[in-house]
């Protein structure tokens, strides 16, 4: 298999961004061109692009685009503007911090750059370039940590996972998915059970597709028969990705990751976290700080344009939930994996 990374759902080019439509596939494999920052937040919002990495990459260019609308040479005016931009990016998604933290980095890039206006956006651009380039290159770095710490035994392993935190989830390779690609790299990958993910079927629809584009052997399971495969001995280590963790090691990730998390500690199955240190919001000390997304409830009332439910019932609808740091085996992040307790230990490495 290639070291490359299989798709890139966040492309720079030329004049404008170019986003995988994502929530067309697996059925048609489409690309939104963005121009204005606005599009880029309504991208964000409706799940054009998704995946706490990925939104990160977006978010940055999404600034960017958002500066080069803004009409005037005077710098403090350049800067307020800009954080009306931010603003708007910001009120998108409210659990994954990858977007608030690229936020804060290209604004603070903007504020400490001594220069014109025309200068800072052209660094604006440049610091959008960078941080896809860094997450590119801290996904295979997590691939790599991850595998030190997967199970020794058996030879080739059985890995279940939760969502998408694969090559579309990020700016390429993956998290979770790239713990996977590395196994697969060095031989250690006997197959990946992927859960369906109700309601917005991310890993059913973009998982298992990942998988397919490569050869990667997958099978689907809906998201209630972990603890059956677990009992049959049939996965041997779980490894998700993280949309916010806490400074604790609580980890918010997508609805349903707590449930498989009990059940796997239940059965002695290592419980893992693949996620890029930028992920981990050190300000925050515990899970119970983490915001939690509520999205439509047309998710849950439909699979595609078929309502399963009769008229008249209510819904509930998180988009996340927050697994507690007891139940996680290790965190990895591109520095290594750590205990989640041990995460203070790369707070430094933090770039902001």
């Amino acid at each position: 298999m290639s070291g490359n990374p299989p798709v890139y759902p966040v492309v720079w080019k030329e004049d404008r961004v170019i986003l995988i439509d994502q929530t067309r596939l697996p059925a048609e494999h489409t690309v939104v061109e963005i121009r204005r920052y606005e599009d880029m937040a309504e991208a964000i919002k409706t799940m054009i692009v998704r995946g706490a990495p990925a939104i990160g990459v977006a978010a940055g260019y999404g600034l960017y685009l958002g500066a080069r609308e803004i009409q005037t040479h005077d710098r403090t005016a350049f800067l307020t503007q800009l954080e009306t931009v931010a603003e708007t990016l910001r009120q998108t998604r409210p659990t994954a911090v990858n977007l608030f933290w690229a936020i804060a980095r290209m604004l603070n890039t903007a504020r400490q750059t001594l220069g014109s206006v025309e200068s800072l956006k052209t660094l604006l651009l440049e610091t959008a370039k960078t941080i896809q380039r860094e997450d590119l290159q801290t996904c295979e770095a997590i691939g790599d940590r991850g595998v030190e710490v997967l199970p020794a035994t058996p030879e080739k392993l059985r890995i279940l996972t939760h969502c998408n935190a694969g090559a579309l989830a990020t700016a390429g390779y993956g998290t979770a998915l790239g713990v996977v690609r590395s196994a697969r790299k060095r031989d250690r990958l006997e197959r990946v059970y992927a859960d369906e993910t109700r309601p917005r079927l991310q890993g059913a629809k973009l998982t298992t597709w990942e998988c397919i584009q490569e050869g990667i052997p997958v099978t689907l399971l809906t998201d209630g028969m972990a603890a059956h495969c677990m009992k049959q001995g049939m996965i041997d280590a779980v490894v998700v990705g993280a949309d916010r963790i806490a400074a604790n090691g609580d980890t918010a990730n997508k609805i349903g990751t707590y449930n498989l998390a009990i059940v796997a500690q239940a059965h002695q199955v290592p419980f893992f976290v693949a996620a890029p240190l930028s992920t981990v919001d050190f300000e925050l000390p515990n899970g119970s700080e983490i915001p939690i997304e509520e999205r439509d409830v047309s998710e849950v009332a439909r699979v595609g344009q078929t309502t399963i439910c009769p008229s008249g019932v209510e819904f509930y609808n998180p988009a996340f939930d927050v697994t507690p740091a007891e139940l996680i085996a290790a965190i990895i992040t591109e520095y290594g994996a750590v205990s989640p307790g041990n995460l203070q230990q790369f707070q430094a490495k933090q770039v902001v």
